[in-house]
């Protein structure tokens, strides 16, 4: 069946999402829960279990494989639940049919669905029959989950290291492939070799005859030759990608992966453009495989879903994208955190997240894993983490370790967020001896990152009134800069309404298109890297930074072609934008002449 709805809520953090099906999914709407954190994801089972009156028993740290078990046993719990109250919305009678009601209001205007019951119920409001239609007709949202592919720590018992199917990311997938959803595990954070090859040990992934699949990949991407690589990987082992969800390098919540200046705008050209070539090619690739491993071979044609996320924020940005680049879906991510019927957010981040304003949301470098991280200013966890720095007690205690990935120290690894990491690198840069300016820059590096993989749970904690002694009260948020033009606190209906026009939730009357957002978002990025390199300027800078800008020139020009032969959409915006990709274009000119002029003054130097 086709999607229900044109949009899906991608995950955010690692508890904003960590229950939204239970609050969505029986609307037909698909969303995604963060495999990261078995310790919330166990506490949150216990508080669902005694609210739904569901046998519990406790998964604790000292039974073998808990980490897959605990996965296992909430996303079971959420399966339950999720079918339970999706069944009682279409068990309707008389006197109990407003979820129903709530269903079919909320799908898009163009819904065959939507047409159908308004015909069924023209003529009065049988509930047997009613009832009978929902049944045959439709749909519960997908309960997804996401696994960040380099978050796979490798674990103990004392000092015996495990074997890699314990790493976190494995055990992940384990307690995701072991469960009963039938749905898709998003992998993101770029290629784990080692991971992929591990998928193929369960039959869940693999097709029957009519090339059906129990469970199905969906890869987050953000450029086509990323795509092609992995695809044809994960075909080599027998493992089909369902869906390709490309994400803007920047313009984006969480973690933002940047391109080479790749612009969201031609990538999905490019995918448009190539997407049956992609198919076909990966799909040779698969049948050659299933064939060695002397496995079903599908009938049917496999298929492939495009989708997109990041920065969306308009009914007519929404329809666009569909429209031009023949997208199955769009996410809209940041928005829904403004909504405590879809996402969990704590009370007062919900306050400080409505007020946000541009200056308020920024990329930073507070993440462990070293990549630039959107995120908010003065949320309680950064706060807490000055505090700390201002005690002279810099970094976290660590309580949870998801991110112990550095080994410059030691062989189980550290998180660069820890007391232990930051202690040991702040006596190295001590032994430097390095003039004031320099020591502080470099122990400002040091002592900036914060312990995001516990921030980025605590929200849920709070919200639920779960406790947080082990955690600690600090909320880190990671909301992409299109937060800037959401102001208050929105119900389902709200959001939903706005993603089909049926209403707008932004009063701001001077939020950009998101491809000239993405695009200023860029430049700056650009200016930074070019004003990092100056100090150090060499052939490899030069050739980095060089091909960054063609490849944003490339994409101003597409854009102007794009924007200047659009007939059907921006038509009251066409020349702002027009004037902005100009101003871009003259930006991007002045970027290119440093550079040759920082080239120029290295060969002047090395002569």
């Amino acid at each position: 069946m086709k999607k229900i709805h044109s949009f899906h809520i991608p995950v955010m953090g690692i508890g904003f999402t960590i229950d939204t099906p239970l609050k969505v999914a029986q609307y037909g709407m698909d969303s995604v829960i963060s495999l990261v954190d078995d310790i919330l994801i166990e506490k949150l089972r216990k508080m669902y279990s005694e609210k739904f009156e569901k046998p519990y028993t406790e998964i604790t740290d000292k039974i073998d494989d808990f980490r897959a078990k605990r996965i296992t046993s909430y996303l079971n719990l959420v399966s339950d639940i999720a079918h339970e109250k999706f069944e009682l919305l279409k068990n309707i009678t008389i006197e109990k049919s407003d979820e129903l009601l709530a269903y079919i209001q909320m799908l898009p205007n163009n819904s065959a669905l939507k047409a159908d019951f308004f015909k069924l119920t023209e003529k009065g409001f049988n509930a047997s029959e009613i009832k009978k239609w929902a049944n045959n007709n439709l749909k519960m949202g997908n309960i997804d989950v996401n696994i960040m592919t380099k978050v796979d720590k490798d674990n103990y018992i004392k000092n015996k290291k495990l074997a890699n199917e314990y790493n976190d990311a494995h055990a992940a997938l384990r307690g995701f492939a072991n469960s009963k959803l039938n749905s898709s595990v998003v992998l993101s954070a770029g290629m784990n070799p080692r991971l992929y090859a591990y998928m193929s040990q369960f039959d869940d992934f693999y097709p029957d005859e009519n090339g059906v699949f129990k469970k199905k990949i969906i890869l987050k991407v953000s450029d086509y030759r990323s795509a092609l690589i992995q695809g044809k990987f994960l075909a080599k082992k027998g493992l089909w990608v369902s869906e390709y969800r490309i994400e803007s390098g920047l313009n984006c919540g969480g973690h933002a992966f940047a391109t080479d200046g790749y612009l969201l705008g031609p990538v999905l050209a490019e995918f448009k453009e190539n997407k049956e070539e992609l198919r076909t090619s990966i799909q040779k690739l698969i049948h050659q495989e299933l064939t060695n491993q002397k496995r079903i071979l599908p009938k049917a044609q496999l298929n492939i879903d495009i989708t997109a996320q990041g920065g969306v924020g308009t009914a007519e940005e929404h329809d666009f994208l569909i429209d031009e680049y023949n997208l199955d879906s769009v996410g809209w991510g940041s928005p829904f955190l403004l909504v405590p019927e879809a996402t969990t957010v704590d009370d007062a981040t919900l306050q400080k997240l409505s007020k946000a304003t541009e200056k308020d949301l920024y990329l930073s470098d507070i993440s462990p894993l070293g990549v630039p991280f959107n995120n908010l200013k003065n949320n309680t966890k950064d706060i807490e983490k000055e505090v700390l720095i201002n005690k002279g007690r810099p970094g976290s205690s660590c309580p949870k370790k998801f991110v112990s990935l550095n080994k410059e120290f030691k062989e189980k690894g550290l998180c660069t967020a820890s007391r232990e990491y930051q202690h040991l690198k702040i006596k190295e840069l001590d032994n430097l001896k390095l003039p004031l300016d320099e020591y502080n820059i470099k122990l400002n590096k040091i002592t900036e990152k914060s312990c995001t993989c516990v921030g980025l749970g605590t929200s849920a904690l709070l919200a639920y009134g779960l406790g947080t002694k082990k955690e600690g009260p600090g909320v880190s948020i990671c909301p992409g800069p299109n937060m800037a033009y959401y102001s208050k606190v929105m119900s389902l209906e709200n959001l939903v309404d706005h993603i089909y026009n049926r209403d707008n939730v932004i009063a701001r009357t001077d939020r950009p298109n998101l491809f000239i957002k993405e695009l200023f978002i860029y430049i700056d990025y650009l200016k930074n890297k070019l004003e990092e390199s100056k100090a150090n300027f060499n052939k490899k800078e030069e050739k980095y930074l060089t091909n960054f800008t063609n490849n944003m020139k490339a994409g101003v020009a597409y854009y102007q072609h794009l924007f200047y032969n659009a007939k059907n959409a921006f038509n009251e915006v066409k020349q702002v934008i027009l004037n902005e990709l100009e101003s871009g274009e003259t930006i991007l000119k002045q970027i290119s002449f440093e550079i040759e002029k920082l080239s120029k003054e290295r060969a002047t130097v090395l002569i």
